[in-house]
Parts: structure tokens; C-alpha cells; sequence
């Protein structure tokens, strides 16, 4: 098996847990988030600089570089690894969640989905095999299965054909795969409806696959649903594979998904709000254009260490967004980045010491709670 899951420890006060995932490309320690690159670069940010940071592991999209550069001309290259400098782990999403957003660009049937360019609008079709054999050519670490991700809200009778397609296209996507040094993780789907995932992880954790995420999450539902959901799906899938909520990255839907149990996390929220001027804080949200930091000669954040922190101040900062200068977008990103790989960091050290409860609390009450 090209990854396995070593539990360390499991909280005595929630079912937040520390653990290991061993590849192929190194062990991660879990829990974990994801930097996202994903055309093969976490943007404005070198390789060495994302290592720097404290990245363990980067996702990359697989639709995207199917696109462009195309999987076969990185193949030839010898793999993402080599042809992106990383020799760290990576894992690559499906694509279906890209094509599925594309809407009426899109017509999906039961053998896969036709869809259009984004980039020049011309025709392409994706199935579960397809999208198999573009991430074994891609040859990330770990390649997801080609999932339908319905949008919210959606109708009861969607969600159930929507889940029940994708347990079809997963024992198609196994089936395809043939890849040793790679592992292949299955999609558990249902919206919000509790009998619909627990319909999805029986079906799902019912196929040999070495790892689960929970996909169709963060797509536009308040959070309180978000961690109902995972208050009831997160116990159905195995205690000893990992398991991965798939595109969230806000520091309390983060600390939220630890405490139900989850492993692994993506989003290119850090990146995304980093290049329009927002940093993460230990006291909250900073937008560094607003006017109160134009004399503000202090760090963005007193208690951060990282490379930003440590060497700039917010006027300065503040001076190179309004400029317009490419420096900012890149020390933002360093920041948002180094913020949330820390915060995994602390709260794996405060599972291990059973304190996580007190952790999340002073964090709270630091940073603030948001329940949108």
C-alpha cells in the first residue's frame, strides 16, 4: 500500500487526533494542512520558500494541468514532482469539483462529463477512468477519485443520484488504477442530508481504498451545518485511514474539523485573501489597504515569527499593495501561510498534551468565532 495511516494519539476530550501518514515522498504529520498550487506552483512562492514556511505536503489540481501544460507533456517531464521541484508529498484533486462549478458549461451522464475550457471554451470529456489515468501520468502521491460534487442547496433527489453515481464512478476509478507508488482516496458525497451521508460512507468505506475524504463541504452552506455534518460522518469512516475534509482552510473551520477527527485539510483561501491584502492574525482578520495602518510602524502580527513578521511593518506593507508592487502579494502569502501551518502545528502539540480544549478556547478568544 503506497500510504498508510500510524495513529499517535487520540484527544481524551474530543475525537481530534495526532497521527502519521507514510508515503512514498515522506511521513506527514497529521493533522495537516494543504498549501494548494495549483497549476504546479503555490503562487508568487518558490519551492524552497513553501519548505521554509513548514509545508509537509501541496495539493495541485489535476483539471487545471490537464488543461495546460497537459498530464502527458508533465509524464514526459518525469512526474509533477520533478517537473515542479517538489519532493515533498502531493496530492491532486480529481478535477471534478472544477468541472462540476463550470454549470451550464457542463453535461454530466453516467459515463463521465462533457465539459468546456475555461482558458478557450473547446470541448473536452473527462470519465472516471480518464481522470484516474491523468493523475497516475501527473504521478502525485495521492490522486482522488473522479467524484460528482453536487452544489447547495440541492434537492434531496439530486444529493441521493449524486452520491450513488459517485460510489459507481469510485469502483471505476479503482478499478483504472494501476499505479504502486501512489494511493488513490474515495469521495464520500450526500449534501446535507444525514441518512444520504451515512448512505455514502457504508458505500464508500465499503471499497479498498487507503484513505476517505468528505467532498461537497464548503460549497456555500453555513458552517454550523458544515460541522453537523461532520458531527455524524466523520465516526463512520475507519480509525485507521486517514481522513480528509476537502477545501476548507479558515482558521476556525480548521480547529472546528480537528476536534471531529479529521486529518487533512486543503484551500486556497490563505493564498487567495493574502494576494488582495488580508492577512491571518492571532488577533483576527488585518486588511492591510484600510487607512488605520498607514503609520502603523508595527508587524502585522506581534505574535508571528515568520519571515513578514519578523522584517516588515504594516506601513510598509500597507505602501507596497498601494503601489502595487509584487513583494506584497508575496510576503502576504508567507504570512497566511506560516499562520495556518503553525496553527496546525500548535494544535497537534496540544492534542499530544491534552489540552486541545484549552487551545481552541484561548484561540477563540484571541481571534474571534465566525458562523456564517
Amino acid at each position: 500500500m503506497a500510504v498508510k495511516y500510524e495513529l499517535i494519539k487520540e484527544c481524551k476530550q474530543t475525537r481530534a487526533r495526532v497521527g502519521r501518514v507514510h508515503t512514498p515522498h515522506g511521513v506527514i504529520e497529521t493533522p495537516v494542512f494543504m498549501p494548494v498550487g495549483t497549476q504546479a506552483t503555490v503562487k508568487t512562492l518558490t519551492p524552497e520558500e513553501v519548505k521554509d514556511i513548514g509545508a509537509q505536503i501541496i495539493l495541485s489540481n489535476t483539471y487545471h494541468l490537464y488543461l495546460r501544460p497537459g498530464h502527458e507533456l508533465i509524464r514526459e517531464a518525469g512526474g509533477l514532482h520533478k517537473f515542479m521541484n517538489w519532493d515533498r508529498p502531493i496530492l491532486t484533486d480529481s478535477g471534478g469539483y472544477q468541472v462540476f462549478s463550470l454549470g451550464p458549461l457542463r453535461k454530466i451522464t453516467e459515463e463521465g462529463v462533457t465539459f468546456k475550457s475555461h482558458l478557450d471554451g473547446s470541448s473536452h470529456f473527462i470519465s472516471p477512468e480518464q481522470a484516474t489515468q491523468i493523475q497516475m501520468a501527473l504521478g502525485s502521491t495521492i490522486a482522488m477519485a473522479f467524484d460528482e460534487c453536487a452544489p447547495y442547496p440541492c434537492t434531496y433527489e439530486y444529493a441521493k443520484a449524486s452520491l450513488e453515481r459517485t460510489t459507481r464512478w469510485a469502483k471505476r476509478c479503482l478499478e483504472a488504477h494501476d499505479k504502486q507508488d501512489q494511493a488513490l482516496f474515495g469521495i464520500i458525497q450526500g449534501g446535507v442530508y444525514r441518512d444520504l451521508r451515512e448512505q455514502s460512507a457504508a458505500e464508500i468505506t465499503a471499497l479498498d481504498f487507503p484513505g476517505f475524504a468528505i467532498g461537497g463541504l464548503s460549497v456555500g452552506e453555513p458552517k454550523p451545518s458544515m460541522y453537523e455534518v461532520l458531527e455524524y460522518t466523520v465516526p463512520l469512516m475507519p480509525k485507521d485511514k486517514p481522513r480528509y475534509l476537502m477545501g476548507v482552510g479558515s482558521p476556525d473551520c480548521l480547529i472546528e474539523g480537528v476536534s471531529h477527527g479529521v486529518d487533512m485539510f486543503d484551500c486556497v483561501l490563505p493564498t487567495r485573501i493574502a494576494r488582495n491584502g488580508t492577512a491571518m492574525t492571532s488577533q483576527g482578520k488585518v486588511v492591510i489597504r484600510n487607512a488605520a495602518h498607514a503609520r502603523d510602524f508595527s508587524p502585522l502580527d506581534p505574535e508571528c515569527s515568520c519571515y513578514t513578521c519578523r522584517n516588515y511593518s504594516r506601513a510598509y506593507l500597507r505602501h507596497l499593495f498601494k503601489a502595487e508592487e509584487i513583494l506584497g502579494l508575496r510576503l502576504f502569502t508567507i504570512h497566511n501561510l506560516f499562520f495556518l501551518l503553525r496553527l496546525m502545528e500548535r494544535m497537534r502539540q496540544a492534542i499530544l498534551e491534552d489540552r486541545f480544549l484549552a487551545f481552541r478556547e484561548e484561540f477563540y478568544a484571541k481571534y474571534g468565532r465566525d458562523e456564517k
